[in-house]
């Protein structure tokens, strides 16, 4: 640095300066730092190169200087600010802010370095100081008046055209025992307004510094924050792990300046000598000999308008009631926000239910918690799916980063099926209920009543949500047991109402379940609850059988399948086999097909010994059959089915084992067997009076003959074959008659009768859940669109039908289809086809249905022709 090489003796002014927020900056620009911190250099000894001062030590973003005249000092800090504003740094984002303080004193330099006090006292005034503020002391500012200096300077609060001292007022020093008066430079070019300096002084809060930054949850703060304002008291429940207490926290914060006398908190389970003892000391209240803590305490509260933060308030319930309740009365200032995992019950009290959260926010905190567990060094990829298996909780948000230290995500992704041990530490520190997922449900586990702590562990056995009935199901003292379970957030009521344990809850109780030795009992009952409401699905109220319907089914089916599982190991294998058939159709539409076969594999071992209906046996049997894509083992099953239907001449299971054998030559190519084969069964269907029997062979004979062009020989079979169709359960609901009569139409040109049977057919599978043949509709509809002559309109639905259909594509359609688009392509052009195409991809299933449906009817008044060229390309 240029100018005074010796060190100033005397009257001193000592400058500090350095980068605030700097370990930030440092962690955002990483290798980049060193370019940014080097240029902050250079500029600071620019500009304080022409103002005599004299540089003792440069350490990391940090200067001191000392100056022989406390004018130049503060000219040199003024410039050196200007020219840091100026430079032309990477981006505003990384521009560094620099604090800035000064001292005067009485010092002499010993040894080329100064051993006084008042350097210590310059470092604590610009520790001070905020990025782009220079701070001096009230020694400073005596100094600039009275020395005689060239620069006027006056101290006042309005700035002017020069260099003006703004008094802040006095403040204590961090080590110092005396006020400092601080006052703050002024100068046209530099920022005026800063927060209150970084000083010790009386306080307003006992709020902890957080030591990770609060991720997400903007609409919870808000919504919040607005409550705490409207209403004096409010509680804030949910699980254990759920953010509460970070949350409350973080809405207080900002409230401050709301509070003339602060806001308090205390954390209710680390209160050792009691809740109103603890509330006092975090107010600094004294306790006076012979009166009651919680007196002075209310007396001290009566006048003052505060915010009081009572943190796990569950752990103590009863005494946080009684503290409330008296603030409330006796204090009209002061507002309480509550965490806790039950309710007070206070007058008053507005309950607000924490909710999980929301997947972004869930996915945001993962990555940064991985980022901070890594040391920054992590990859993102495969962190979406351990997100959306968490289930919105910090806690497990929390854990699961500590675990992907040394997993991979998919690693992680797929334990978390049973998450206390994919994610509870092996050894949690004692008593520290938020070390673990089990450590925190232990803590509320042991408030339960007997009754409530059996019907957790009864619900254990649930695979999803159930109604009021189900629970009923469990005991007869079921109800009051749940409303203490729902009060301390262990059951979640959604809307209905209904009731779900989430899945770290589950999984706790299901361990507690078999601790008390009542899993076996508890699990056969849940066998009986799904076969009673398998009945109800299947079963109208006169006993009749009902459509299969997947979408009466899809509530019950987590349920089916874990009974199933249950009965496939440990239960009853007649339930299991029951369980199988009824899940079958969901298997087939879904891709369910390899864990049913694995089940059904499971109920086979368990046979020896157990009386089954060889009925049942055969039907499940054929189901087997059905789920293979291993055409010897689909024939194996077949026999097996057929052997049973002749040893017990049954008829009807016969002509289905007989039947299923058309799957196999179709897929080897081998069609005209195929259709000898479905001739045949559906004659010795007709002799043994089972003719409904034989609807799948009827239907795959039909779409053979439409394969070959016999159109009239196909319309035949499925006009006889409407009747069979509404006389089956499991297949009407289809109505694949209309829909391989839409496809004759079609083939014959015929839009008026295409149009009909199609639109019912996509109506009567999308009410039922039949996505993927749904799909199908759709694709008819889109060849009949391009036949009136709305190629776009097809090409956007054959996307959608596609996109929909995905792997179950039929060979005996797929030439057809795959003909039509090459058509539309022709027609329309590359470019505009692809365009459509990826339209309809993109649309979404629900809006391309609309789509179809939309399809205005081809009606003859109109003027639109009965039949167009015939079309080709089967």
């Amino acid at each position: 640095m240029a100018g005074r090489t010796e060190l100033p003796s005397g009257l001193v002014t000592f400058v500090f300066t350095d980068i605030e927020g700097s370990t930030r900056l440092a962690r955002m620009l990483g290798d980049d730092y060193g370019l940014v911190l080097g240029d902050h250099r250079s500029v600071m000894r620019t500009a304080l190169s022409d103002f005599g001062g004299v540089e003792l030590f440069t350490e990391g973003d940090s200067f001191f200087i000392a100056f022989h005249d406390p004018a130049m000092a503060v000219a040199a800090c003024v410039e050196a600010q200007r020219q840091l504003s100026a430079f032309a740094w990477p981006g505003p984002d990384v521009a560094p802010r620099v604090r800035m303080g000064m001292h005067t004193g009485w010092a002499r330099p010993v040894g080329g370095e100064y051993a006084s006090v008042e350097v210590h006292r310059a470092a604590r005034v610009a520790a001070a100081a905020h990025g782009g503020q220079i701070l001096c002391s009230g020694a400073t500012a005596l100094a600039l008046l009275t020395a005689g200096s060239d620069a006027p300077f006056a101290v006042t609060g309005r700035p002017e055209t020069q260099e003006k001292l703004l008094d802040l007022g006095p403040h204590r020093l961090r080590g110092f025992d005396d006020d400092e008066r601080i006052f703050q430079v002024l100068a046209p070019g530099l920022e005026r307004d800063f927060p209150r300096p970084r000083t010790a002084a009386a306080p307003t809060d006992n709020l902890p510094v957080p030591l990770t930054d609060f991720v997400g949850r903007r609409a919870e703060l808000t919504e919040l924050t607005e409550l705490v304002q409207r209403h004096r008291i409010v509680t804030v429940t949910g699980p254990g792990g759920a953010g509460k207490t970070r949350l409350a926290l973080a809405v207080a914060g900002p409230l401050l300046p709301t509070y003339a006398e602060g806001v308090w908190t205390v954390d209710v389970a680390h209160s050792q000598q009691g809740l109103a003892p603890a509330l006092a000391a975090a107010l600094g209240v004294r306790t006076e000999p012979g009166r009651p803590v919680l007196e002075t305490l209310l007396e001290h509260c009566a006048g003052r308008r505060m915010l009081l933060v009572l943190q796990t308030a569950d752990t103590a319930p009863a005494a946080c009631a009684t503290l409330v309740r008296r603030l409330l009365a006796r204090c009209p200032k002061v507002s309480v926000l509550v965490t806790s995992r039950v309710p007070l019950n206070v007058p008053g009290e507005v309950v607000w239910r924490i909710p999980p959260l929301a997947p972004a926010d869930t996915f945001a905190l993962l990555a940064e918690r991985v980022a901070e567990a890594c040391g920054g060094r992590h990859d993102d990829a495969g962190l979406e799916d351990v997100a959306a298996l968490l289930e919105g909780s910090p806690l497990a948000v929390e854990l699961a980063a500590a675990r992907l230290r040394s997993l991979s995500p998919a690693q992680l992704a797929a334990r978390l099926g049973d998450p206390l041990s994919a994610l509870d530490p092996v050894e949690a520190e004692p008593g520290d209920r938020h070390e673990s997922l089990r450590a925190t449900l232990d803590w509320s586990y042991r408030t339960l009543s007997t009754p409530a702590a059996s019907l957790l562990r009864r619900l254990a056995v649930f695979a999803g949500t159930v109604d009021l009935a189900t629970v009923e199901w469990c005991g007869a003292d079921a109800l009051g047991a749940l409303s203490e379970l729902a009060d301390k957030s262990l059951v979640e009521v959604v809307p209905g109402p209904r009731y779900r344990l989430s899945g770290q809850v589950r999984a706790y109780a299901a361990r507690r379940l078999t601790a008390a030795g009542d899993e076996r009992a508890v699990r056969d009952r849940h066998v009986a609850w799904a076969l009673h409401t398998l009945e109800s699905v299947m079963l109208d109220t006169d006993g009749q059988v009902r459509t299969t319907s997947l979408t009466e089914m899809t509530p019950y089916v987590p349920e089916w399948t874990t009974a199933l599982r249950w009965a496939a190991t440990k239960g009853s294998v007649r339930a299991g086999l029951r369980l199988a058939l009824a899940l079958d159709p969901w298997w087939r539409e879904h891709g369910g097909a390899s864990e049913g076969r694995d089940l059904l594999f499971r109920l086979y071992r368990r046979l020896d010994g157990v009386d089954v209906e060889p009925g049942v046996l055969g039907y499940a049997h054929l189901v087997h059959a059905g789920l293979s894509e291993d055409r010897s083992e689909r024939t194996r099953f077949l026999d097996r089915a057929e052997r049973i239907a002749r040893a017990e001449e049954n008829q009807a299971l016969l002509v289905h084992s007989l039947a299923g054998h058309r799957t196999t030559l179709i897929e080897a190519g081998r069609h005209d067997e195929a259709e000898q084969l479905c001739r045949e069964v559906i004659a010795q269907a007709e002799r043994n009076g089972v003719a409904e029997s034989a609807l799948p062979a009827v239907i795959a004979l039909a779409e053979l003959l439409w394969r070959r062009d016999e159109l009239n020989q196909a319309a035949e079979l499925l006009g006889g074959a409407r009747q069979a169709e509404a006389n089956c359960p499991e297949h009407r609901g289809k109505r694949t008659v209309d829909w391989l009569l839409g496809m004759v139409a079609l083939r014959r040109g015929d839009l008026v009768a295409g149009h009909d049977h199609l639109v019912v057919a996509l109506r009567s599978r999308l009410r039922h859940g039949f996505r993927g043949s749904a799909a199908d509709a759709v694709a008819a509809i889109a060849v009949r669109c391009a036949m009136g002559g709305d190629p776009a309109t097809a090409a956007v639905l054959f996307g959608g039908a596609e996109a929909a259909r995905g792997a179950r594509r039929t060979e005996m359609f797929g030439r057809f289809w795959s003909a039509q688009q090459l058509s539309l392509r022709s027609a329309l052009g590359d470019a505009a086809f692809d365009a459509a195409y990826a339209d309809g991809v993109g649309l979404g299933f629900d809006r391309i249905v609309a789509m179809a449906l939309a399809v205005e009817h081809p009606d003859l008044a109109d003027g639109a022709a009965r039949f167009a060229p015939t079309l080709q390309g089967s």
